[in-house]
């Protein structure tokens, strides 16, 4: 289906736009960084799992922020990378070691127990990791609280099929 081509591939920023759009319309602040110019930007075909997995995590970081979310990225020849960036209270050191395991998300907020099973996180992390990504789940350093997740492709493979 060669005239549909612009639907099946798109350009590394509008993919951001489209998975953080949806998102930009509560009363959190969603700052994107962008670390590279957009020319030699990378071409994606189209992946549900992608945008579903980051669409995820930018939900949860929106819904445990106190005022903003993060969202930087970063591309060259060899990678592209998203680090996504709360202000919230962050990830609870005991289950840093699990975050990402089914049924073992508990993130506090504030003095409470926030978080349910923790399945949308698994499913999110299970399909983006079929997509060649590698995850790095934190706690951002310094004087700023709040959880970092850094996702990393290597550019070869969300090229592929281009």
């Amino acid at each position: 289906m060669e005239g549909e081509e612009h639907l099946s591939r798109l350009p590394f920023s509008s993919m951001i736009d489209e998975i953080l759009t949806p998102h930009r319309q509560f009363d959190i602040d969603i700052k994107l960084v962008e670390q590279s110019p957009k020319a030699h930007e990378p071409i994606w075909n189209r992946n549900a799992g992608i945008l579903y997995g980051l669409g995820n995590l930018v939900e949860n970081a929106v819904d445990f922020a106190r005022k903003e979310v993060i969202f930087t990225t970063y591309h060259d020849a060899e990678r592209v990378a998203i680090t996504i960036e709360d202000d919230g209270p962050g990830f609870a050191p005991d289950v840093l070691a699990h975050i990402g395991e089914p049924y073992m998300s508990k993130r506090s907020r504030e003095n409470e127990t926030a978080g349910g099973l923790g399945l949308g996180l698994f499913i999110a992390k299970t399909l983006l990791e079929r997509s060649g990504a590698s995850l790095r789940f934190s706690n951002r350093d310094g004087r700023s609280s709040g959880a970092r997740i850094h996702i990393e492709w290597p550019r070869a493979a969300m090229e592929r099929d281009t």
